[in-house]
């Protein structure tokens, strides 16, 4: 039976998360199967399958360290001292299959020689990730000579991998796409599962599920919101998630006096029955792989508006849906439109992704 171990950041609610969980759970009466973390106490480690062992580097999750333990280890992973102590402690000699399963530190850790098959997977635009300035392209130089390390890199969407080969041209690992797996069936069952009172049935109701973080953009859906509620399109927006901006968008919400129509709920870890509450999903980010909540969506049969991304692979064979223009005008024509035109969605769609499971496994066997 092959050793795999996947490293992740932590197994803290998110996308990337949630598709590793639902990945070794299926896995892992074929393989014996470790999760290794930089963080512990993540909320989906109680949904691993008792087979599957977990390893980690801190015992608690990331923002509960100080903010000098925080920057002390920034700049060690940076410097890769760290890094070193890392791999040789806890992944060295101990698996036939090293999967880094996301992008950055855990990327650079599992770059380390060793006689292992090595895994890269990929969910984000390589040149938007890290952001711009200095760092960044501290960082990307770094990227660029740990993924010449990795003898396969998966990437989650074909427009990220035509942007990965433009950004690192003399990279020649193989390379292929393969789309996020979702266990479609758990996600129809947990849906049933609990209540959504918050959700008020006497206003148009849109829901976005995401951290608060600058990529999900939602400070400017926040300016579309107050526009449109100025322009008397009355409608009520539900961010489920959380993430260190959320105190900064909450004092700005405040401010605007728009607390009970843009409604901040926390981080859930179930969100299901929100998203099949609503009126309408929506995923209004800056940039995007190839987002889960889409997929989660997709099997809850929403109505779905997406900003224009790498993310329009998710939905390509998906009707009920309206992708906009990445600006406010955009976003604001497509709120607009569906408060005015109330569109709804009359036949269940079937979804089954099962052919991404099966290429994962034809990837581990080297086939």
């Amino acid at each position: 039976m092959k050793k795999i171990v996947f490293g992740i950041t932590s197994l803290c609610l998110g996308g990337a998360e949630r598709v590793l969980v639902d990945i070794v759970n299926k896995l892992c009466t074929k393989y014996d199967i470790t999760i290794f973390t930089l963080y512990g106490n993540g909320e989906f480690q109680k949904q691993l399958n008792k087979k599957v062992k977990l390893l980690h580097v801190y015992d608690r999750d990331y923002y509960s360290l100080s903010p000098l333990k925080r920057k002390r280890i920034s700049v060690q992973m940076a410097c890769g001292l760290l890094r070193n102590r890392i791999y040789n402690k806890y992944i060295k000699g101990k698996f036939d299959i090293e999967i880094a399963f996301l992008e950055g530190p855990i990327t650079w850790i599992f770059s380390k020689k060793s006689n292992a098959r090595k895994i890269s997977w990929i969910h984000n635009d390589i040149e938007d990730v890290f952001g711009n300035g200095s760092k960044a392209k501290l960082k990307q130089n770094l990227n660029k000579k740990c993924y010449q390390k990795f003898d396969d890199l998966v990437f989650v969407s074909k427009d990220n991998m035509k942007k990965f080969k433009k950004y690192f041209p003399d990279n020649e690992n193989n390379k292929q796409v393969i789309y996020n797996y979702l266990n479609c069936e758990d996600v129809l069952k947990k849906a049933d599962i609990g209540e959504a009172n918050e959700i008020k049935d006497n206003s148009v109701s849109f829901v976005q599920v995401s951290r608060i973080v600058e990529q999900k953009a939602l400070f400017r859906l926040l300016e579309v919101h107050k526009k449109l509620i100025a322009d008397n399109y009355k409608h009520t927006i539900y961010i489920v998630g959380d993430g260190p901006l959320i105190e900064e968008l909450e004092e700005k919400i405040k401010e605007y006096k728009l607390s009970k129509s843009f409604v901040l709920l926390g981080k859930k870890e179930n969100p299901y029955p929100y998203i099949k509450k609503s009126d309408y999903f929506m995923l209004t980010s800056f940039y995007e792989g190839y987002p889960m909540v889409l997929l989660e969506g997709k099997a809850l049969n929403k109505y779905i508006l997406l900003t224009d991304s790498a993310a329009r692979e998710t939905l390509i064979d998906y009707n009920p849906k309206m992708i906009v223009s990445n600006t406010e005008e955009g976003i604001y024509d497509g709120i607009k439109k569906l408060i005015e035109e109330r569109p709804k969605v009359d036949l269940k769609n079937t979804f089954d992704n099962n052919a991404s499971l099966e290429k994962i496994i034809k990837l581990i066997e080297g086939e």
